[in-house]
């Protein structure tokens, strides 16, 4: 039976991959759902795909994306939660503030849209939720401790989420993207070095992890895999991680096309240096 999915912040990055990717699928039929209409109306038009225009923090978004594939398509056998931002503070300068507006976009809006499309995913089973977490969900980094919470809420959740779900014939997948190039990252910084160029990975990378969680049934995937290997360490040997925190190695930083915008899209807020270093030192080819 062919796929009928929704996948929320559809208008760019890794949600518009995960979009053109799911339209390859033979009989796919998407519903994409973002804030800016005009690059929705685009996409839509380009795979022959439905859209909603929606904040999915206001309180009527949820039931209006359940009515509108409830409507066109009758049943649901894919939900990627994709849409998400982060607004870089620490927690002595953002506050509590920071941390609401955080949680309620990347982990509150979430429960509340799966909480609303659970009916249609149950009757379409087998059927799948991805929610795209973060690699900064397993390792926390100073100036982003909201988004790592978020993600982290958010992956613990998915645990749980599974095991209820799966009697149900709901399977749920996490993925962990990590450093992804975007319109708004295009971690310059990092593909203009040899040693840390390979940890860079794009939005189609991403993508592929989703259909791998969402078609193929894996549980967990990181995007590049390589973040695993931090994760990993976070585990196995905090104090060093901690060490290489420390150290110095999460100077770097990525720049930002709008400093005044909220960094919108679950993959965009550049992870800590100090995970890709983890990964370096632990995969990267040597230098000839």
């Amino acid at each position: 039976m062919s796929v009928v999915a929704v996948i929320t912040g559809a208008s760019s990055g890794i949600g518009a991959a995960t979009s053109r990717r799911l339209a390859r699928e033979p009989g796919a039929q998407l519903v994409l759902v973002a804030r800016r209409e005009q690059r929705l109306r685009e996409l839509a038009g380009e795979l022959g795909a439905t859209y909603i225009v929606a904040d999915l923090t206001e309180a009527d978004a949820p039931a209006r994306v359940a009515a509108h594939v409830a409507e066109h398509y009758g049943r649901l056998t894919l939900l990627v939660n994709n849409a998400g931002a982060s607004w870089r503070a620490s927690f002595a300068d953002g506050g509590y503030a920071n941390v609401r507006q955080t949680m309620e976009v990347n982990f509150d809006a979430v429960v509340r849209l799966t909480g609303a499309l659970l009916p249609l995913l149950r009757a379409s089973r087998p059927s799948t939720i991805v929610n795209v977490a973060s690699a900064a969900a397993r390792v926390g980094r100073a100036g982003a401790g909201a988004y790592s919470a978020s993600k982290s809420a958010l992956a613990g959740w998915t645990d749980a989420l599974h095991l209820e779900e799966l009697p149900h014939g709901v399977h749920v997948g996490l993925v962990l993207p990590g450093f992804i190039a975007t319109e708004g990252f295009p971690a310059e910084e990092l593909r203009a070095k040899r040693m840390t160029r390979w940890i860079v990975s794009d939005a189609d990378t991403a993508a592929e992890a989703i259909v791998d969680a969402g078609l193929r049934g894996r549980a967990e995937r990181y995007a590049p895999r390589a973040y695993a290997l931090a994760a990993a360490a976070r585990v196995l040997l905090p104090g060093a991680l901690r060490r290489v925190q420390r150290s110095g190695a999460g100077s770097l930083t990525t720049t930002r096309t709008n400093p005044e915008a909220p960094l919108v899209g679950t993959a965009a807020l550049s992870p800590d240096l100090s995970l890709t270093t983890v990964a370096t030192r632990a995969t990267a080819p040597k230098e000839s």
